[in-house]
């Protein structure tokens, strides 16, 4: 059962361990929406994540990266840019989440 949930701003920081694994419940069905490459964070890597967190909250990211280390980083990274939280982490996937000011019914992952 998902609930519906208005952010008043609160921290990422803030999540329990409780939504974040209702969070990770969600985000099993996720297919990737963003795509990092080997290329690294480029401006429109970082603004398509800002766009899809800002639209969908709870997104899925593909690391096309294979040394762990570097992917490691760029996921940091990614976080730190878009005010996100890695939710997970399997492989070259991160679940990560940004709760948006306003969020959206229709495309909001978490209120769907």
């Amino acid at each position: 059962m998902r609930h519906q949930q208005k952010f008043t701003g609160e921290s990422a920081m803030a999540l329990t361990n409780e939504k974040k694994r209702e969070y990770r419940a969600i985000g099993h069905t996720l297919k990737p929406v963003v795509m990092v490459s080997e290329n690294g964070l480029t401006d429109g890597v970082v603004e398509e994540t800002r766009r899809a967190l800002n639209d969908h909250e709870l997104i899925k990211v593909r690391f096309a990266v294979l040394d762990r280390e570097a992917r490691k980083m760029l996921m940091d990274e990614l976080c730190e840019a878009t005010g996100a939280l890695n939710i997970q982490t399997i492989g070259k996937i991160a679940l990560i989440f940004k709760a948006a000011k306003e969020p959206n019914p229709k495309l909001s992952n978490l209120l769907r």
